[in-house]
Parts: C-alpha cells; sequence; structure tokens
C-alpha cells in the first residue's frame, strides 16, 4: 500500500519469523529451488508489477471473500501471501521498484501470483462487478503509464506454487537500502529497551 509505514518493530520481527524458518540450504544459496510440482505462474514484467502492487490489498481482499472456490485458486492464494510474507511485506525499501534490491525478486512472485487470482476470479462465479472494476482499474493504469514494455531481470521469469522465493541474506547484507533499514530498525529497537530499562530501574535511597 502506498505511503505505509515502516515500523522498526514490524521489520525486525518479520526478519526474526523469515530466518527462524530459514531452511539451511536456502541460507547458503537463496533464490528458489526450482522446482515445478506446483502450479505454474505466468511471469510478470517490471512495469506491471509496478502498476499492481498497490491494487493487491484490494486483490486479496476480494478473492479471501469467495466462497465457491477449487483448489488452483486456494493455492494461487495461499501462496500470493506465504510468498509476500518471505519478501517481509513489502516492508523493505525498493522492493517493487529497485531491481537490485534482494527482495525484488520474491516481489515479482507474490505479485505474478496477485495478478493470478485477479484472472482466476474472472472466470469464477463471484461478484462480478468488484472484479470487473479492479481489472479495469489496473488496465486503465498500465496504459496510461505505458509501464508494461518496462522490463528488468526477473520480467521473463515465471513462478511456481512449489517454489517459494526467498530473498538472498547475502544480498540483503551488501544492498545499502536494506541494510540501513534493517540497521536502523534493530538501533531503534534498542535505543527504546535501553530507555525502558532506564525509566524502571530503582531509585538509589539516600
Amino acid at each position: 500500500m502506498r505511503g505505509a509505514r515502516q515500523h522498526p518493530g514490524a521489520i525486525l520481527l518479520a526478519i526474526f519469523l523469515m530466518l527462524s524458518g530459514w531452511p539451511v540450504s536456502v541460507a547458503a544459496h537463496g533464490g528458489s529451488s526450482g522446482s515445478q510440482a506446483g502450479i505454474p505462474i505466468p511471469s510478470l514484467t517490471h512495469g506491471e508489477m509496478a502498476v499492481i502492487a498497490p491494487y493487491y490489498g484490494r486483490i486479496i481482499s476480494i478473492a479471501e471473500s469467495v466462497s465457491d472456490t477449487d483448489e488452483t485458486f486456494r493455492r494461487l492464494l495461499n501462496f500470493a501471501q506465504i510468498q509476500r510474507a518471505y519478501c517481509l511485506w513489502g516492508l523493505m525499501p525498493g522492493s517493487v521498484s529497485d531491481e537490485e534490491s534482494p527482495f525484488n525478486e520474491c516481489s515479482h512472485a507474490y505479485l505474478a501470483a496477485a495478478k493470478a487470482v485477479l484472472l482466476q476470479m474472472r472466470v469464477m462465479k463471484v461478484e462480478k462487478a468488484s472484479v470487473d472494476d479492479l481489472v479495469s482499474d489496473i488496465d486503465t493504469e498500465l496504459v496510461r503509464n505505458s509501464l508494461s514494455l518496462i522490463l528488468c531481470k526477473f520480467s521473463g521469469e515465471s513462478f511456481n506454487t512449489a517454489d517459494l522465493i526467498r530473498p538472498r541474506l547475502a544480498d540483503i547484507v551488501i544492498h545499502r537500502k536494506s541494510l540501513a533499514v534493517i540497521l536502523s530498525a534493530g538501533l531503534l529497537v534498542l535505543a527504546g529497551l535501553w530507555f525502558g530499562a532506564r525509566a524502571f530501574r530503582p531509585q538509589a535511597q539516600p
């Protein structure tokens, strides 16, 4: 969502949860496993991603309200939500706009899944008006900005529900903006703990 605040505690909690469940092999190599056992998800251009990102919340909100679903739809929706969590819920700066961000590839993945969810809803028995309005808004935005022609190194990459994309830890360390946010959040939390400890420290008796 545009203008969302990057709360230090939320960022640190997200990083902790991501790392605590991160397999050793992924921590060493990062990226995806290349599995194709799940449902294939078409690739998404860099321009499409920039346009769809602000609509992610609306897409998921409508999708969660659908009662008559099939397995394909549920797996696509589940993938989009889990993949976004691995991408730290869009809290990292440049995760959508910066091709060099270690979170850019996983942003491509969850937004490609969100687009697939939206397209699935167009052929399902759902409230057509809300879906059609959302598709119309996104199409209008794409045409207005001519963003669908903009490509980046992940634009031709297709995804799969069996293959979660995780940011590489080494890339986070060398990406200045991501590292700055993590360090700043850590310092703010430590400062808050220090001031809290001082405030609750028993006063020395004279």
